[in-house]
This record gives structure tokens, C-alpha cells and sequence, in this order.
């Protein structure tokens, strides 16, 4: 069981990340990558991630175990400014990584393992690499150049998707911290959070306890987190909460301009889309365009098909939300490179 402990400046201090985070999604899919569990959102993402991936997995398997513990220093704050920075500025706050700690959390790591030695003395050599932030000659290097390969195969090419995704969630919370504040947000979180004021409960594999003492939280959803959330060992760090989205279908890489695309023509549709912008349920869509609710619900079924919008389920109501492609056609600019998947069947 994990216990985070909440003071009244802790509540204050509640937020939401501003998007996925390049490096907890390539840290939690190797993850994914290595097991069998749900099946119907990662099996075809595994089956095609598979076949791109080489040698950068070996240097990986010994820093991120299957189950447990993985160093702290994996992922740094930075990675947190958003895909086009936030990868590489991770990724350079990971190559400078002071030695002392890379020592300190690799013994962690080997004690949580019950490891008495390091096979193959690849831990020994990372921590023995140094900081290296202009070479990629020491372990770190290495590290980081592993990273960022298995990133291009693993992530990189489904990261509309899960952007997406990740953004239909901020916008259900969102939804919930206007409506009731931080303890209506937290109250919303997926069902192995509960919270249970000042405290938020959550399903874990080992008793923690944490206690923020003013620093607030940052909520951090993710696409490959599963189950369990994720918080970081060390308790001195920034707190953050990584937890897992709503899924209904897998991420895919589609070809541009499907058929259902050419269904999106009209003065409806576009209101309709417009009307998503900002998240909006099927109720508010039939009242922002004056449509009937019969209506709203079918345009927005099309749109979903069509990859523009995402619909989750929030207790009795459904929650639109725009897509990268939706956002990028609303505001007249061309579609990002590499679309994902239709979604699977929603009910609006």
C-alpha cells in the first residue's frame, strides 16, 4: 500500500502535467514490452515494436527490471517539457547525473533484485562511467544513446496516441478540479487511487508512505503505466504521481486521408468540432451547436472514427476531447506526421 499524506498547502498545490512525458513512457513500455498483460491495448503495439528493436534492450533489462525498482535518475524533471524538448532535455539531465547518486541508486536497484553480484558488470561500468555530459563514451553515454534508440522504436512512433490519450485524461480532471476543487480531482483519480482525506490511498507492491510537507503533487498520467502507479523512491525529489489512463483500443500508425476522413464536410461538423475544443460531453455538444442529442452523439461518433476526437466515460456521461490532428485541423495547420489508430467503440 502507498500512502501520500496531504497538508492544506499540499491540496493548494495540486497540478496536472502539461502532457506525457517522453521518458516515464519509454521506462514504463520496456516495461510492457517484457510481459504478456493487456493484451487488447499493447499486443499489437508489442508485435510491431519487436520487430524494430536490435541490441539497445541488453543495457535496458539491467537497469529496469521486470517488476520493482528502477533508478530514480531514469527520470529526470526535465523530461517533462513536452515531447519536441523534453526528450533530449531528459535525456542530457540523465547524462549529467552526479556519480555519487548513480552509485547510491544501482545499490538500491541490486538490493531490491537480491542481486549479490552485477552480471556481466554492467551496472559496475555505468556507475564507474561519470557524468560524461559532452561524451558518449562512458556509461552514461551509452545509457542515454540506448534510450534514445529504443525510443525511436517503442515510442516515438505512436506518440499521437498517446498524447491523446493522456490529454482526454487532463481534460477529465480538469473537469473535476473547476467542478470541486483539488479533492473533487483526486477523488476522480482511476480506481486503484482512493483518497481518503489527507490521505491517498493506492494498490502497491510494497508499504510506502509519503508525506509532501507543502511541496504539492504533480499528477502525471501515462499510457504505458498499468495497474500500479509509480512514484519515485527517493523522497527528497519533486513529487510526482505517475498513473495510468483510460484505455479502449491499441495505438497503430495509420496511413493520412481514410475514407472516413472525407465524411468531415458540412457547417455541423465543423461546429461540432469546434464546440470539443475545450472537452465538452454529449449533452453540452447538443446544447453548444443546437443539435439534438441524437445528433451530437453521431457526429461525434464520426469525428472519433475519423481520429479527430477521443471519448472517455465518466460515470454516466461521456467526456470529447480533440486529438493532435483534430487540434491541427481546427486551427487550419496541416496534420502531424503519423496518425494513430480509430478508436474502439465508445458509446456516445
Amino acid at each position: 500500500m502507498l500512502r501520500i499524506h496531504f497538508t492544506g498547502k499540499d491540496l493548494g498545490g495540486v497540478r496536472m502535467a502539461a502532457g506525457p512525458d517522453p521518458l516515464w513512457e519509454t521506462i514504463l513500455s520496456f516495461h510492457r514490452i517484457r510481459d504478456r498483460r493487456g493484451p487488447l491495448a499493447y499486443g499489437q503495439w508489442r508485435r510491431e515494436t519487436r520487430t524494430r528493436l536490435n541490441g539497445e534492450t541488453s543495457l535496458l533489462s539491467a537497469l529496469v527490471p521486470q517488476r520493482g525498482y528502477f533508478p530514480d535518475f531514469l527520470t529526470p524533471a526535465q523530461g517533462r517539457l513536452g515531447f519536441d524538448v523534453g526528450l533530449e532535455a531528459g535525456l542530457e539531465a540523465l547524462r549529467a547525473t552526479p556519480r555519487e547518486r548513480i552509485r547510491a541508486e544501482l545499490a538500491l536497484l541490486a538490493v531490491d533484485n537480491k542481486r549479490g553480484r552485477d552480471p556481466g558488470g554492467r551496472l559496475a561500468s555505468l556507475a564507474d562511467g561519470g557524468p560524461g555530459r559532452l561524451g558518449g563514451l562512458g556509461g552514461l553515454g551509452r545509457l542515454v544513446d540506448a534510450l534514445r534508440t529504443y525510443h525511436r522504436a517503442a515510442v516515438e512512433p505512436y506518440w499521437p496516441h498517446i498524447r491523446a490519450r493522456v490529454e482526454a485524461d487532463r481534460a477529465l480532471r480538469g473537469r473535476a478540479l473547476l467542478d470541486g476543487g483539488a479533492d473533487e480531482l483526486l477523488s476522480t483519480l482511476p480506481p486503484m487511487l482512493r483518497w481518503r482525506s489527507p490521505v491517498l490511498e493506492a494498490d502497491y507492491p510494497v508499504d510506502r508512505e509519503l508525506r509532501l510537507d507543502g511541496r504539492g503533487l504533480l499528477l502525471q498520467p501515462s499510457f504505458f503505466c498499468r495497474s500500479t502507479p509509480v512514484v519515485h523512491r527517493d523522497p527528497a525529489l519533486p513529487p510526482v504521481l505517475v498513473y495510468p489512463v483510460t484505455h479502449s483500443d491499441a495505438p497503430a500508425v495509420t496511413e493520412r486521408g481514410g475514407p472516413t476522413l472525407g465524411r468531415l464536410v458540412g457547417h455541423t461538423r465543423s461546429a461540432v468540432l469546434r464546440a470539443i475544443e475545450h472537452g465538452s460531453t454529449t449533452s453540452e455538444l447538443a446544447r453548444r451547436t443546437g443539435v439534438s442529442l441524437a445528433s451530437a452523439s453521431q457526429h461525434a461518433c464520426v469525428l472519433r472514427e475519423a481520429g479527430l476526437v477521443v471519448t472517455l466515460r465518466h460515470g454516466n456521461a461521456v467526456l470529447h476531447t480533440l486529438t493532435p490532428l483534430g487540434a491541427a485541423l481546427l486551427r487550419g495547420g496541416g496534420p502531424s506526421a503519423g496518425l494513430y489508430a480509430r478508436n474502439g467503440p465508445v458509446t456516445s
